[in-house]
């Protein structure tokens, strides 16, 4: 006996997350789909100035682009899993992942500026031994979709109850070594220096590193934001225990690439 046909529908294709795409990227998807460039900078204006996630809200698209956009993407930010806030203003918020895995992001308010505090990686894999992350180990790299979600997430919650866009500086200082993810925080940290975007001055931008020296390198040319260095102690007899990745870049060769970082960005600092 023959069994009934079944008519199973094709499973749905997961929605692709815009909110990481710089303009460049965007550019590209909207190419893609026969679109002109400069619906790329319409769509960054929407979502990363006005927080406008719902293309049918995008007035100044085509209603059959709302549609097609609609059915094949989305913009996706990390999901609140507690907000504390402590007397000064300063805001830690503990976000979910889509696959579960869980980051910080820290905002601190200051006088005539607010930073926020980004995550780079889930966990880390440079083992300093004053490091709360370190002793998680190392998970994965963030996308830049999910580095660039914590500012957009951070500056919706804080005009919400500010009614302005607080964060003026941006600091990598968060969970992770950020040269270890190098690619998607050069893309997310050329998001953030976007016009169309979040319009922060590369002296706004800064990287926290342990110390890769070639990725400082290509850093400076790349995308020279401004760099701290963490370095923790004063030789390498102390930083080879504090910071085990001094075994492989000793401080005088860590101060001569500060020093070389510098060269020819006569505006920018290492500290």
């Amino acid at each position: 006996m023959e069994s009934p046909v079944t008519d199973i529908s094709p499973a749905q294709a997961p929605l692709l997350n815009l909110i990481g795409h710089d303009r460049q990227a965007l550019e590209a998807y909207f190419a893609s789909m026969g679109e002109k460039a400069f619906r790329a900078t319409q769509v960054l204006k929407w979502v990363h100035q006005q927080g406008v996630y719902d293309f049918s809200a995008m007035t100044n698209l085509s209603k059959s682009l709302r549609t097609s956009l609609t059915s094949q993407a989305a913009f996706v930010v990390p999901e609140i899993i507690n907000d504390q806030i402590s007397e000064d203003g300063t805001r830690k918020w503990l976000l979910r992942l889509e696959d579960g895995n869980s980051i910080e992001t820290v905002f601190i308010p200051e006088s005539g500026r607010g930073t926020l505090c980004v995550s780079s990686q889930v966990g880390c894999a440079l083992n300093c031994s004053f490091c709360a992350t370190a002793r998680q180990g190392f998970n994965r790299n963030l996308t830049a979709a999910e580095i660039i979600g914590q500012l957009r997430l951070a500056n919706q919650l804080l005009v919400s109850t500010d009614n302005k866009r607080p964060v003026t500086n941006v600091v990598m200082m968060g969970m992770g070594e950020p040269l270890l993810n190098y690619n998607n925080v050069i893309q997310a940290m050329t998001l953030m220096q976007e016009d169309f975007a979040y319009g922060l001055s590369k002296r706004r931008v800064t990287l926290s590193t342990s110390g890769l020296l070639p990725e400082m390198q290509s850093l400076s040319k790349d995308c020279p934001v401004s760099l701290a260095v963490s370095l923790h102690a004063p030789d390498d007899e102390l930083r080879n225990k504090l910071v085990p990745i001094n075994r492989r870049y000793p401080v005088l060769k860590l101060m001569q690439a500060c020093r070389d970082y510098t060269k020819g960005l006569p505006h920018q600092k290492v500290t």
